[in-house]
């Protein structure tokens, strides 16, 4: 590798200046709040390093809910997306790293150097990102961390995808002043796309240009937004809804906005793009992009926190994937499906009529209300599964039909750090088969309680920079180990064919293991990709077509999930085998999640002090 990408952006944004994009949508970087000055002591080097964070990402203030006091200066700004935007993001990133690297942690209590190795990880693994010659770093902006992408825009990344929920969800609206950073954003919008724009031009002039199959995804995703009336977006309708009872004429402002320049700007993402589609070809993976194969070690690094390599972690899904079809064989022949590959026989459970929600609204009104007996019946057993409870505040909505096309079937988070907003679990709800009954309130675990919603609860127990930071492989791991708990604590107990939906759903887990490297690795096609995840469990192609999608545009995240769940259990051995009769399943739980989110390396230290306690008591 011979080009970092910030001497590419720098030189390609310098060749392009004046000539790519119209004056008013550059992004020019904004001025940062003020940062805590420089000192010796780790606590301040800690406050420099959330600072630096927050002022690169604005979006992570307003969705912790700490868009107040010191941070309120930044409720106005979003991201700078732009070439030079990102550079200086690079650079800020080498010097908070340059700090940490001079923080002597060998005589700190072992809490306060914990908190700094594991920040030094996130600083370190960023920077290595940045030296790539392309791509989307996101691993410090705790909003969208679990997703490094070598695409500047694509079917799920970027602006287009992410801000419009992002204002919805996370941007309190309680005055005059909060609705007019809301129109601040939304000229920030306008200013981002057009960053990410002329970023996806320079991607393409060195030959990173989306395949054609994630080419026509995204500009249908950007022209059935723009066909529609800019004063009906999504964006325009939130504000206008949280405004109806205060004096001002948010709503018409916020439609001139829309119409004038958020508008232009995605013509311009469309026409960019519109350009470089007749170069695009079928090649599904990052090995046929320059520098594909390292761009691949470090997401795949980055995605599962470990060093494993892409053979490892492939030779590790096909491993998984027999054992946990080993459980699965015995349920199936107990209900009746006997003959044929644990995967077929998945395919032919799936078409069965009784496990169908109804189509269309009739549906999707079923799916939800599902979801809610599901949350509750669960939220009532954490108790079981835990000695230090968290509230659970949680929101269930549906994506925005607007972007849902190309998003993946569920996602979900914790709410603000003050506890005024709540966490999601968003639903795709494009088709009401894309979810079954057997599999539905496997996937309610996952992305709510004790998954996603209930586990960052946790984090907001830690220092500020550890409830802003994520790791994938630990949350996403967490999330399936979450699926396990409630299958422990017998919800399906009168229900086998529920117990089949967690298993076949550990097993696509472990298939992502192998179709993700297959594809970045060792060129696969897409279509060889969706055939054999279909084949191997069984999965509804539907939703493995955008599955498959999804990890053509963000390499090594999805191998994540299976690799630290693997982790915890393997870790929850060895606390059992050293700790005997002590072993208790709650304190084990509690030492996962109250350890913070943290490099699957770093999981390992926080239970072996876990277990030393328990010795000890």
């Amino acid at each position: 590798m011979t080009l970092s990408r910030r001497t590419l952006l720098g030189t390609s944004a310098a060749a392009l200046a004046g000539a790519a994009l119209p004056l008013s949508g550059c992004t020019e970087r904004r001025e940062p709040v003020a940062v805590v000055p420089a000192s010796s002591t780790e606590t301040n080097v800690l406050q420099e390093a959330t600072d630096m964070m927050l002022n690169a990402y604005p979006e992570s203030a307003s969705s912790a809910g700490i868009d107040t006091g010191q941070y309120a200066a930044l409720k106005s700004k979003l991201t700078d997306r732009s070439p030079e935007g990102q550079a200086a993001i690079e650079s800020d990133t080498r010097t908070m790293l340059a700090r940490l690297n001079n923080v002597d942690t060998s005589a700190m209590e072992a809490g306060d150097a914990l908190n700094i190795e594991v920040v030094r990880s996130v600083f370190e693994r960023t920077a290595e990102g940045f030296d790539l010659p392309y791509g989307d770093v996101a691993l410090l902006n705790s909003n969208w961390s679990y997703r490094n992408a070598p695409y500047a825009v694509a079917q799920n990344v970027g602006a287009f995808v992410e801000i419009p929920s992002f204002l919805d969800s996370s941007h309190a609206i309680a005055n005059a002043s909060d609705a007019e950073d809301y129109l601040s954003r939304m000229s920030a919008y306008a200013e981002q796309l057009d960053g990410e724009t002329e970023r996806a031009r320079i991607y393409g002039e060195k030959g990173v240009i989306l395949p054609d199959f994630l080419m026509a995804k995204t500009l249908g995703q950007l022209r059935t937004a723009r066909a529609a009336d800019p004063a009906s977006w999504g964006i325009v309708g939130s504000l206008s809804g949280k405004t109806s009872d205060m004096d001002g004429d948010f709503t018409s402002r916020a439609a001139a906005i829309a119409q004038n320049e958020i508008g232009p700007a995605i013509d311009r993402q469309i026409a960019a793009h519109e350009a470089l589609a007749p170069k695009a070809n079928s090649d599904a993976g990052i090995w046929a992009k320059p520098d594909g194969e390292a761009y691949y070690d470090w997401a795949l690094a980055a995605g599962t926190t470990t060093n494993m390599s892409p053979d490892e972690v492939h030779q590790m899904g096909l491993d998984e994937l027999a054992s946990l079809q080993a459980q699965m064989d015995p349920i199936l022949k107990s209900i009746g499906y006997s003959k044929g590959a644990v995967g077929d026989r998945m395919t032919a459970l799936s078409a069965d009529k009784r496990y169908h929600f109804a189509k269309g609204d009739e549906g999707r009104a079923e799916i939800m209300t599902f979801i809610d007996d599901t949350v509750a019946d669960i939220r009532a057993r954490m108790p079981q599964a835990f000695e230090t409870l968290v509230p659970g505040f949680l929101e269930v909505t549906r994506i925005s039909p607007d972007v849902e096309a190309g998003a993946p079937g569920a996602y979900g988070g914790a709410g603000s750090i003050d506890g005024k907003k709540p966490g999601h679990f968003w639903i795709n709800l494009r088709s009401t088969d894309l979810h079954n009954k057997f599999g539905l309130a496997d996937l309610t675990y996952h992305e709510a309680i004790p998954g996603h919603v209930w586990q960052g609860e946790y984090t907001f127990k830690q220092p500020l920079i550890r409830s802003l930071l994520a790791f994938n492989a630990y949350s996403e791991g967490w999330a399936l180990y979450a699926q396990q708990i409630a299958d422990e604590l017998g919800v399906y107990e009168d229900f086998p064919v529920g117990r089949l939906g967690y298993l076949q759903s550990l097993a696509f887990r472990a298939c992502r293991l192998v179709v993700d490297t297959g594809l970045h690795a060792k060129q696969w096609t897409r279509e060889q990709a969706i055939d054999w995840f279909v084949k191997n469990n069984g999965s509804n192609p539907e939703e493995v077509r955008g599955e498959i999608d999804r990890y053509c545009a963000w390499p090594g995240q999805a191998c994540g999930y299976k690799v630290g769940h693997t982790e915890i259990n393997r870790l929850r051995q060895r606390a059992e085998a050293q700790l005997g009769d002590k072993f208790d399943y709650r304190r084990f739980n509690d030492a996962v999640v109250l350890g913070g989110s943290v490099p699957m390396t770093v999981l390992g230290r926080i239970i072996d002090d876990y277990i030393a306690r328990e010795m000890a008591g």
